[in-house]
Order: structure tokens, then C-alpha cells, then sequence
């Protein structure tokens, strides 16, 4: 069986790198029109896109999937029409490949510049949400690439009856219909073969749980674009405004839970703590929010529950946030510095001094003044879609758009020039 599943992904990963080669070369307007097609694709098929995901949903339902999962697996008309909208919104994004930048006369005569090509063939493994199989394939097509795609298997009926809708778009614009494809088979073997296909894949994309992340990251051959934890902070300086404080530290937690860019830890200056912490307790507690604090923090709140040590470096995803009183900016970067995870921290301040040197000291893939965390996200940075965050350095770092999705190669004009 094992034999089998390297014989068909081996399969897999040489259409996919033919047709890579060809997506390469592919004008910005055929990748449009493949992108408009498939959009409407999506919008023609919804009833048997939705018949397909009753398979999916009845399946889990008789697999014990809680309600919370069998939500994020549903597909209806409202759904299947923003999945569609959002295909043809990548159709109208400014298209990175072939922009050349940098390019300048050397002393030789020649002139060099950087010139943004795709990536090659792109794994992407995920799980639950179908509609990842749409904003992935649509990110790869604009932005010149093939993809291999891996979702849950509690979604195999659903993603199937996409990515059906995605080649035949494909298809109908004159493209490979192997520029996307499905690996079909629900057997774990495939994901070990996948990423140790380095002849074949160039680099993985993870989206799911912590647990799938780790795993890839540890096993993976080809280069991983990911994040394993949204452990992000807010940090009211005591130079802060105090309503400017208030309302981001409010909706940087609350305005949804369970995301990586939730603040999970308030950092607070305490002399501004016994001011501001009453009245951001009392908006918490409306909104059902379990308050962990430290010791400084029990004095001003002595109804909160006491944080340990594991509270500090824990990614909760639910209406659970942790509270410190530091001292000052200097503590508050250090304990970033010790718990962070390089995805998202806030600093709230009206000292611009203060602030430049919160955005130069605090090492992660987004860092921001006076402004919620919530707003780390592809879509909120001009990038259109995203294909995930990145806390890595090499070679995306942030969401992951479709600048993230290519690289750079070297290009030299000459006229004749040779060198002495």
C-alpha cells in the first residue's frame, strides 16, 4: 500500500513541476481569466458543491466532530458565494510577477536589477475549512505557481468537488489543469511523502493546528513557510492616551477569540495600572473574559485568578487573558523578548520616542503602535488574500501574500559587454 502512495504522489509532484513550467511563463491576463472562470464556477455549482459537503458534515457528525469543527466544514449559498468573491478579488490584484526593481549601471556598462518570479510548486496541507482550497489554488495561480493541496479528511468530499471547479476554470482559460492539484487519497502516507518530495516541491505551507505544524516543520525536506504560535501582546505605556488604551486593548482581545492575532498577555506601566485596570476589567468580564494576573496585578484586580508561569507562554484562543504590571518599556520588551512568539505586539503610547524604539527592539513578524493586533492579516495589509503568517526570516515573514509566493532571481543587460 505504501508502494502505492509513493508511486501516485511521485505521479502528483512530476504534473505538478511540468505544469509550473508552464504557469511560469503564463501572462497576467490568462491567470485572470482562469481566476474569473473558476469563480464562476464555484457560483454554478454551489447545489452540488453543497450535496458534497453534506457527505462531509454527516460523516463527522458520526465520528463525534464537535459543533465548532462541523461549522468551520459547512458550505452554504452565502459561503460558496464569498469563496467565489474572493477568487475574483485575487483576479484583481496587481499581478508580482516579472516586476523588476533595483536595476542599475555597474562600472562595467551593464546594468543589474532583481526581477520577482514564482516560487515553482507549492504543497499546501490543511484542515478543516474547504474554502482553503479555493484561496490557496487562486493565490498560486495569480502568482505564477502550482500547488499540490492536502486538506482534512474531513473534508474530502468538499474539496474534491473545488478543486473540480478549479481545473475546469484552469482548463477553460487555456492552462494546465494540473496547476492544482488534490491529493484524493485520506491514508497519512501521502503528507510523508509530500514533504520529502524536494525534486518535485519547493516549499510546504501548513495551515491547522499546532500539532500539524510541529510535525511538518520536524519532518519536512523542503522548506516550511509557517507559524507555530499567535503568543501576542499589547503594551500600555504610561505615556498612552487613555481611550486610545482602553479600546485597543479591548478589541485586540475580543473581537474574536480563537485567531492567531489575538492578544493573549496585557502588558500595562504601573502607573497607569490602577487607572486603567479597573475599567478594562469591568469591559472583560462583559464580554466573559477570564482575567489571569500577576502579583502586582492581584493588588488592583484581587478577583482575578493568580497566572502562573505557563500563562505567560501560553497561546490560549479563548476568552482567557493574562495580565502584568511591569515597570516600564524595558520590561515589558523583555518579557516579549522571553514569550513571544515573533507573530504580533502592540505598543500604546504617545511618545514617539518610545514608540520607535518598541518598533526597532521587539523582534516579530509584525509590530505596531497604537493599533489593535487584530489588523495583522493579509487582507487589512493591502495584500488581498493570504495564505497564512509567517514568523520565519527566510524567505516571507508576515502574512504571506502573493509577493510571499515568489522570489527573486538576478537579471544583467548587456550590449555586447563581456569582462577584462
Amino acid at each position: 500500500m505504501l508502494n502505492d502512495i509513493r508511486t501516485y504522489m511521485l505521479t502528483v509532484g512530476q504534473r505538478a513541476r511540468e505544469a509550473a513550467r508552464s504557469m511560469s511563463r503564463t501572462e497576467t491576463g490568462a491567470k485572470n481569466d482562469a481566476l474569473l472562470a473558476i469563480g464562476e464556477a464555484l457560483q454554478s455549482n454551489a447545489q452540488t458543491l453543497i450535496a458534497e459537503n453534506r457527505k462531509d458534515l454527516e460523516a463527522g457528525r458520526q465520528r463525534g466532530l464537535d459543533d465548532a469543527i462541523l461549522d468551520r466544514l459547512e458550505l452554504t449559498e452565502k459561503r460558496i458565494g464569498a469563496m467565489a468573491q474572493g477568487v475574483r478579488e485575487v483576479a484583481a490584484l496587481a499581478d508580482p510577477v516579472g516586476e523588476i526593481t533595483g536595476l542599475t549601471y555597474r562600472p562595467s556598462g551593464i546594468q543589474v536589477g532583481r526581477m520577482r518570479v514564482p516560487l515553482g510548486v507549492i504543497g499546501i496541507i490543511y484542515e478543516s475549512r474547504p474554502n482553503v482550497t479555493a484561496d490557496a489554488a487562486a493565490l498560486c495561480i495569480k502568482s505564477g505557481n502550482a500547488c499540490i493541496l492536502r486538506g482534512g479528511s474531513e473534508a474530502v468530499h468538499s474539496n474534491k468537488a473545488i478543486a473540480d471547479c478549479i481545473r475546469d476554470g484552469l482548463e477553460q482559460a487555456g492552462l494546465p489543469r494540473d496547476a492544482v492539484q488534490l491529493i484524493e487519497t485520506t491514508d497519512r502516507a501521502a503528507v510523508g511523502e509530500l514533504i520529502r518530495m524536494d525534486q518535485y516541491v519547493d516549499v510546504i505551507v501548513p495551515r491547522g493546528g499546532k500539532s500539524l505544524i510541529e510535525r511538518i516543520a520536524e519532518e519536512s525536506r523542503i522548506p516550511v513557510i509557517k507559524h507555530l504560535d499567535g503568543i501576542c501582546h499589547v503594551y500600555i505605556d504610561d505615556r498612552c492616551d487613555f481611550d486610545k488604551a482602553i479600546r485597543i486593548a479591548l478589541n485586540a482581545k475580543t473581537q474574536r477569540f480563537g485567531v492567531c492575532n489575538a492578544m493573549e498577555t496585557l502588558l500595562i506601566a504601573a502607573p497607569v495600572a490602577p487607572i486603567l485596570l479597573p475599567d478594562l476589567a469591568h469591559l472583560y468580564r462583559e464580554k466573559g473574559v477570564e482575567l489571569r494576573g500577576c502579583p502586582k496585578t492581584l493588588k488592583i484586580l484581587p478577583d482575578c485568578v493568580p497566572a502562573t508561569e505557563e500563562d505567560w507562554s501560553t497561546e490560549y484562543l479563548a476568552p482567557i487573558l493574562s495580565i502584568r504590571v511591569v515597570e516600564g518599556l524595558d520590561e515589558a520588551v523583555d518579557h516579549i523578548a522571553r514569550y513571544g512568539s515573533q507573530h504580533t505586539d502592540a505598543i500604546v503610547t504617545e511618545d514617539y520616542t518610545r514608540a520607535r524604539r518598541f518598533l526597532r527592539e521587539v523582534d516579530s513578524s509584525s509590530v505596531m503602535v497604537n493599533a489593535s493586533t487584530r489588523f495583522a492579516d493579509g487582507y487589512e495589509y493591502g495584500l488581498g488574500a493570504e495564505i497564512g503568517i509567517s514568523t520565519d526570516k527566510l524567505h516571507a515573514r508576515g502574512p504571506v501574500g502573493l509577493e510571499g509566493l515568489t522570489t527573486q532571481k538576478f537579471v544583467v543587460f548587456g550590449d555586447g559587454h563581456i569582462r577584462t
